[in-house]
């Protein structure tokens, strides 16, 4: 790495390290005592000393009874050498610090759901691991937060349903979740004990939009079609909140992640369903690049346990 002093208008590439030769030079005041201190011959080190006093074009060093003194010229120069030397190692220390994932700007985006138990329980296990990692936040639909990844818009993304397969993208299942059907309060389903899905099998349903949130569209769509049913679609919507709030709203039933239940409304029963298939149908994902992804993304894994390679 070089320094560069510009003075009347000439440049002057300097090698950092013989600004540090300097420096311990004048720290020590002996020649000798530095050649030590910086592991190299003396001889060696007055040639090096010597280039440096050329390239400057004025002598920064003196001997005399006393050692080893700056001259006024590098009197002069010793502050900026200082300077340049400490800016150099925070340079060093920094991109060391953003390789191991503890310093820097983590961009993660998620979908709502997240937001029920896996949020609350990770942000802040990664605070208290990487404090110097700042956080940006960004919420859509698992097919908006593969577009941003994809586009380097985020780093990483928590999305549910299948991940298509991408070459680009590693996926970690973190946590399995079981499909439930949200009913009206008052619906004749709601009595609070499970139930086969194919007891649904007339009923309105509120799905996830195929466009929007292909994944789970087709997960609920492949659970009704093993319940021997194809579901009669009332409304689509994107977030689980949504949906809940549509069944609340008595525009129909929905199939929804077991997490759903912390969404409390009054109007809303949650019942379990006996279909085998519905138990751990669900995963909530955690998608990064597979190359030169954020070293943060790995502290982040490091707080999600356990997880499960997936792609």
């Amino acid at each position: 790495m070089a320094f560069v002093l510009r003075d009347t208008g000439i440049d002057m590439a300097m090698d950092l390290r013989q600004l540090r030769q300097l420096v311990t030079i004048a720290e020590l005041g002996s020649y000798r005592r530095a050649a030590e201190a910086l592991h190299i011959a003396q001889p060696a080190l007055s040639v090096s000393i010597q280039k440096l006093e050329h390239l400057v074009g004025v002598q920064l060093l003196e001997r005399g009874a006393r050692g080893v003194t700056l001259t006024a010229a590098g009197q002069a120069l010793i502050a900026d050498a200082r300077r340049a030397l400490y800016h150099a190692d925070q340079a060093r220390q920094a991109a060391r610090r953003v390789a191991l994932g503890e310093w820097g700007t983590l961009r993660l985006g998620f979908v709502g759901s997240a937001t029920y138990m896996l949020l609350p329980r990770l942000l802040p296990a990664f605070r208290a691991r990487c404090p110097e990692v700042a956080l940006e936040l960004r919420e859509d639909s698992t097919v908006g937060l593969l577009a941003m990844l994809r586009g380097n818009e985020i780093d990483a993304a928590l999305v549910r349903g299948p991940v298509s397969d991408d070459a680009a993208l590693s996926c970690w299942a973190i946590e399995r979740d079981d499909l439930i059907l949200a009913v009206p309060a008052g619906h004749a389903l709601a009595q609070g004990a499970a139930v086969p899905l194919a007891s649904a099998r007339g009923e309105s349903f509120v799905v996830y939009s195929p466009v929007k949130v292909p994944g789970l569209y087709g997960v609920t769509q492949a659970l009704c079609r093993s319940a021997g049913f194809t579901p009669r679609i009332g409304q689509e919507a994107i977030q689980v909140q949504t949906l809940v709030s549509l069944v609340a709203s008595g525009m129909g039933v929905a199939l929804v992640p077991g997490v759903a239940r912390a969404y409390s409304n009054p109007h809303v029963v949650f019942v379990p369903l006996t279909d085998p298939q519905a138990r751990g149908a669900l995963a909530l994902s955690l998608v990064t690049h597979r190359e030169g992804a954020n070293a943060a993304v790995t502290r982040l894994r490091d707080c999600m346990a356990p997880v499960q390679a997936v792609a």
